[in-house]
């Protein structure tokens, strides 16, 4: 059986909105990650088949296929291609599927997979609105299909309603809510200051060091915030940050392990996407966990270390009441909430953590899923080698 092998995984500090990161451009986001990776591999960059790249909002500086610019803003060889996937937040994971499935499939044998997103400079669902107003739209592009209104009616398609959505369901209250929130700065910031990301991450910019996590924040904090929604629990507080940042996987067949004399840290051991209702949107991880379990055999016993993206703290706990894991494994060093959501390069950002965690502690089995616009998550279970 082929196996598909990560070779190397680096990524940038996340930034804030208008912090370190938010004047570079995005191109030299991606750069700065891809030559990290060709200097840490030591791998000839020409023997590269491809560049998988994440990104949405692909508008502004983040149009024109930014796998390709990226690549070539980094003096890297012209005859490497690249191209650019957008599966919403799951964007830079998907890529590392698309990378490990072309490696497995033996018609190629070095991939880099990766993503970047610099929010600062093109604002959350910037490109929808752009797409939205000369149709006359007001609620975003999907209600200009006659098929989505036949299916799902006029019901605005909102992140903060399906966040919600899952809170009432689930009864997770904003107290459950603020005390995860605080949980993930706390742990966020004590990775940071015990050096835990010092390996995975290549100064940029103006940032040394993740920026995200507040140190003075504190539940009486959270409490005074107002609901994003009325009437709501979901909080800024309890939803991850708007960040600018970007990761990069250099991924490998047995073959060019061999013919490169490269050593391999992880296996890609299972890669599945599964879908789930888009208006409530966020639920997918949960059924999409279970499918990846129940296609490997594994239990969430045998799994060390869990990376779920926390785009907002309902996901995360939902998740955890219907699979039953231990809180202990899940976003050991933090998640979204505390370090931030750069929504194009959060896969490839979480991948590059949860390899070097695995690698820290001595674990095996690593799961990393997140929910997806459309109502979608990734699964991916890495196991170190």
């Amino acid at each position: 059986m082929a196996e598909a092998y990560i070779v190397e995984a680096v990524r940038t500090p996340v930034g804030r909105r208008g912090g370190g990161l938010s004047a570079v451009h995005p191109a030299d986001l991606g750069a700065r990650v891809l030559t990290a990776l060709v200097e840490r591999s030591g791998i000839d960059p020409a023997a590269v088949d491809d560049v998988v790249f994440g990104c949405l909002d692909t508008v502004g500086p983040q149009a024109g296929d930014i796998a390709r610019t990226c690549w070539l803003a980094a003096g890297l060889p012209e005859e490497v291609p690249g191209v650019t996937v957008d599966r919403q937040c799951g964007s830079s994971q998907q890529a590392v599927h698309f990378a490990a499935q072309a490696v497995l499939s033996g018609t190629q044998d070095l991939v880099v997979a990766g993503g970047v997103q610099n929010m600062s400079q093109v604002p959350i669902a910037f490109a929808s609105r752009q797409a939205a107003v000369p149709l006359g739209l007001t609620d975003g592009p999907f209600l200009g299909s006659t098929g989505w209104r036949a299916r799902y009616g006029d019901r605005p398609v909102n992140q903060f309603a399906g966040a919600e959505m899952i809170a009432a369901q689930w009864g997770i209250g904003r107290a459950e809510q603020e005390e995860f929130a605080l949980r993930s700065h706390r742990r966020a910031i004590w990775a940071i200051d015990t050096g835990r990301f010092g390996r995975e991450t290549v100064p940029c910019g103006e940032a040394a060091v993740d920026e995200g996590p507040r140190r003075d924040t504190s539940l009486e904090k959270m409490a005074a915030l107002r609901p994003v929604l009325d009437g709501g629990t979901v909080t800024a507080a309890c939803s991850s940050q708007v960040s600018d940042g970007a990761a990069a996987l250099l991924l490998a067949s047995e073959r060019a392990v061999r013919d490169h004399g490269l050593r391999p840290r992880a296996r890609v051991h299972h890669l599945s996407a599964r879908g789930e209702d888009p208006i409530r949107m966020l639920t997918a991880p949960i059924p999409a966990t279970a499918h990846a379990l129940k296609k490997t055999g594994l239990t969430l016993d045998a799994i060390d270390l869990v990376e779920i993206n926390e785009a907002f703290a309902p996901v995360v706990l939902a998740w955890l009441k219907e699979t039953g894991a231990d809180p202990g494994k899940v976003n050991v060093n933090g998640g979204a909430i505390a370090l931030g959501h750069p929504l194009g390069a959060t896969g490839a950002r979480l991948m590059t953590t949860l390899l070097h965690e695995l690698e820290r502690t001595g674990g095996r089995y690593g799961l990393q899923t997140m929910c997806e616009g459309g109502g979608q998550a990734n699964v991916t279970i890495i196991e170190r080698l």
